[in-house]
């Protein structure tokens, strides 16, 4: 469960350092608001500043399962601190894509990209931390 949980963890922590690069980097660039559903130079400009905040926490979310998982694939003494990381910064990934799938069925697809690895990384990181 150890190797599925590192996996599962940084294919999320991956994940979300892509959302990172599309909201508070590219999201002027009409390739990248054309794919957050965007119809115009106009609405990219207008919504810059909130992707911009929404892309850092993205990143945060990145650092903490990425740390967690750096920890446990190599050192033995972070233990609690390593699994802990990874249950929380997964677990946040996985509850944000509930929200994204609250606001409407037609993000399903997005909200199953982005937490389907965090929600995988967080069971079997609790099976294995026991």
């Amino acid at each position: 469960m150890t190797a599925l949980a590192l996996v599962a963890a940084s294919i999320a922590a991956l994940l979300h350092l892509l959302f990172f690069k599309l909201e508070s980097i590219d999201w002027k660039k009409p390739k990248t608001w054309k794919t957050f559903g965007l119809e115009s130079q106009a609405d990219a400009d207008t919504t810059a500043s909130l992707a911009y905040n929404q892309g850092f926490y993205n990143l945060f979310l990145a650092i903490g399962a990425a740390t967690g998982v750096k920890l446990i694939a190599f050192s033995d003494s972070y233990d609690t601190v390593a699994w802990t990381l990874i249950v929380f910064a997964c677990g946040s990934m996985f509850a944000a894509s509930l929200v994204l799938l609250s606001t409407g069925k037609s993000y399903a697809r997005a909200a199953a990209i982005q937490g389907v690895p965090a929600l995988v990384a967080v069971v079997a990181a609790l099976v294995a931390a026991n």
